[in-house]
C-alpha cells in the first residue's frame, strides 16, 4: 500500500512538472505574453502579405500580340496602325449608352464585340470581332468580368502592345 501511495505521489508530481512554469498554480496565468504578441503580429503580417500579393497579381499589366491573336475588321484581318488604342470590350446585344463612347480618351477606340456582330467603322472607332478562342483568351488574360470594359494599350514593338491603364468596367 505504501508503494502504491508513493507511485501516486510521484505520478502527481510528474504531471505537475510537465506544465510550463507560468501554468502552475503558484504562478497563475500571465496577463501579457510576448509569444502571443509575436503570434498576432505574424498573423497580421501574413494577411497583409497575401492581400498585397493578390492586389499586385490582378493589377499586373499584360501584353497583346496581334500576330498571335486574330481580330477581324469586317472580313479582313485587323492590323494595328496607331501607336495606342483604347480597347473597349462590349456586348452589342445589350444597349450601350452612346455617352460611353464620347467619354473615351482621345486615342482611337478598338471595339471588340462579344456577340461578334460586324458594324461599319466610324472616324475614331474600329469595330472588330474575334474567334471564340481569341475572345476567351482576352477575357482570361485581362480578367474581364463585366461588359463594357475599357483599357488603354500602347505599342511596345511592331505588333506587340502593352496595357497602359487599369481595366475599368463602365456603367
Amino acid at each position: 500500500m505504501w508503494a502504491r501511495l508513493q507511485n501516486k505521489l510521484l505520478l502527481k508530481n510528474w504531471k505537475l512538472t510537465l506544465k510550463p512554469n507560468f501554468m502552475t498554480e503558484e504562478h497563475g496565468r500571465r496577463p501579457f505574453s510576448v509569444t502571443l504578441l509575436f503570434a498576432s503580429f505574424f498573423g497580421a503580417l501574413m494577411i497583409a502579405a497575401a492581400f498585397a500579393y493578390f492586389n499586385y497579381k490582378f493589377s499586373e499589366y499584360k501584353f497583346i500580340n496581334f500576330n498571335e491573336w486574330v481580330l477581324y475588321e469586317k472580313e479582313d484581318i485587323f492590323h494595328p496602325k496607331a501607336s495606342s488604342y483604347t480597347l473597349l470590350f462590349y456586348n452589342s446585344t445589350v444597349a450601350m449608352p452612346r455617352e460611353i463612347l464620347t467619354q473615351m480618351p482621345n486615342t482611337p477606340i478598338l471595339a471588340i464585340d462579344y456577340a461578334q456582330k460586324k458594324f461599319p467603322n466610324e472616324p475614331n472607332i474600329t469595330y472588330v470581332t474575334a474567334p471564340t478562342n481569341t475572345l476567351l483568351s482576352i477575357i482570361q488574360r485581362f480578367n474581364i468580368y463585366k461588359v463594357p470594359t475599357r483599357f488603354v494599350i500602347v505599342q511596345s514593338k511592331e505588333s506587340l502592345y502593352k496595357q497602359d491603364s487599369m481595366i475599368e468596367a463602365l456603367e
